[in-house]
């Protein structure tokens, strides 16, 4: 019987060539739930299991979870609770007999590509830069994506801008007192699933965001009704985010830079051999997004755009890596508030040690500095771009991103799964 990467790879290159009804009915002896899970992601949870589980001792996947979504099950094999699972992929590095992987989307995003009737947008994530090469640009992947089957690229870091605003303006309003403080970041599922389904009694001091990767989507659905979009990035998280029932109007699918990569090399595609594209129009705090800190800079920069005169000053404290996290967490239980604004990021060095990132986070750190230093812009309030894309989604002030933004907009509340501490 073929192994789950034999087949993964097969049945990708056929999909590549349209060949894949073909390929399906020679189809040597293959599992039928692996397939259907290549097939069919959506009917799966973001964890797949792929093999018979033999261990001997305790289940170090089940041990490792921190929102207790996996368990053994009645045949000894575990079972992911779709709902508690934030796509976290502890799980999947701890599987010792290696039958644990990530949900993978190749195969219907090729086949959207090929019949769908609208526009398809690739949504690209800040983190992007230096993952394929350091030879390849904004404007080199976008034309190689267009190869793929995409009509245009989106850098999703425009829309870490239009939040940034956000959040910002939160942070104004509502932070007045010494002892009143917020937590972010709104790009991190990781981060936020702690906060809804661990440490709930905090969501009050969430601000009312989508992520960028939501806002991305929802606003080219919103100018384009029939598009398809399909986000690509280095976060298995974001896989499960994407099908959360009241953000799931967003984003069609979820690609990881691992999972593009591999569409490139199935079709044979060089992105550094790419000739040049146009130049995206977001600012350096957008672009930075994808490292620890970077949203703290990017929203203490906007502020002092915004209210230089302000009487209580922003005074951030980070934590990257799920154990720093809840210890930051924690620290604010037990009343050692240092800070008045708070940014959690699930992964190590932030978006660019996401699970399945190409290069070393330390490396990826150093490409988005670089980038967001060649910003034209340093802050979202100093972005035309920012302005005129508002415009066209209704939003006439940006003041009114406070009041008027259901685009932008998601309430925590009642949306909280507790799990056990």
């Amino acid at each position: 019987m073929k192994t789950f990467e034999d087949l993964y790879k097969e049945l990708m290159a056929a999909t590549a060539k349209h060949e894949e009804e073909d390929y399906l009915r020679t189809l040597d002896p293959y599992d039928a739930h692996q397939l259907d899970c290549l097939l069919h992601p959506k009917k799966h949870p973001v964890v797949w299991h792929t093999g018979n589980c033999d261990c001997d001792d305790e289940h170090h996947c089940v041990n490792v979870c921190p929102f207790h979504a996996i368990n053994p099950g009645a045949s000894g094999n575990i079972v992911i609770d779709e709902d508690l699972c934030a796509g976290c992929m502890f799980c999947i590095q701890e599987c010792r007999a290696k039958n644990l992987t990530n949900s993978k989307d190749v195969i219907p995003v090729l086949q959207a590509l090929r019949s769908h009737k609208g526009l398809a947008y690739a949504l690209v994530a800040p983190a992007f830069l230096g993952q394929f090469t350091s030879e390849v640009t904004p404007g080199k992947l976008r034309n190689a994506l267009k190869m793929v089957g995409f009509d245009g690229m989106i850098e999703v870091a425009l829309f870490a801008d239009i939040l940034t605003l956000k959040e910002a303006l939160e942070f104004d309003k509502n932070i007045q007192t010494e002892t009143d403080y917020q937590l972010t970041s709104c790009c991190c599922p990781v981060w936020i699933a702690m906060i809804r389904k661990i440490y709930n009694d905090l969501v009050p001091h969430v601000p009312p965001a989508v992520s960028p990767m939501i806002a991305s989507g929802r606003a080219v659905k919103v100018m384009h009704p029939d598009a398809l979009t399909v986000f690509i990035g280095p976060c298995m998280a974001k896989k499960a985010e994407a099908r959360e029932k009241d953000i799931a109007d967003a984003v069609d699918y979820v690609l990881t830079f691992q999972e593009i990569q591999d569409i490139f090399e199935v079709m044979e595609i060089d992105p550094a051999a790419m000739e040049e594209s146009e130049k995206d129009h977001s600012s350096r705090a957008g672009r930075i997004y994808a490292h620890t800190g970077g949203v703290s800079e990017a929203v203490a920069l906007t502020l002092e755009r915004l209210n230089p005169n302000r009487s209580i000053s922003i005074r951030t404290k980070q934590a990257d890596g799920v154990p720093e996290c809840k210890e930051m967490i924690n620290d604010i239980l037990s009343g050692n508030i240092t800070a008045n604004f708070f940014e959690g990021m699930g992964c190590v060095g932030g978006c660019v040690g996401g699970p399945r990132a190409l290069i070393p986070h330390e490396l990826g750190r150093e490409h988005v500095e670089e980038y967001g230093n060649k910003a034209t812009y340093p802050t979202p309030i100093d972005n035309p771009y920012v302005i005129e894309l508002l415009h066209k989604l209704g939003i006439d002030t940006v003041e009114s991103l406070l009041e008027h933004s259901d685009i932008f907009t998601r309430s925590f509340k009642d949306k909280t799964i507790p799990v056990k501490k």
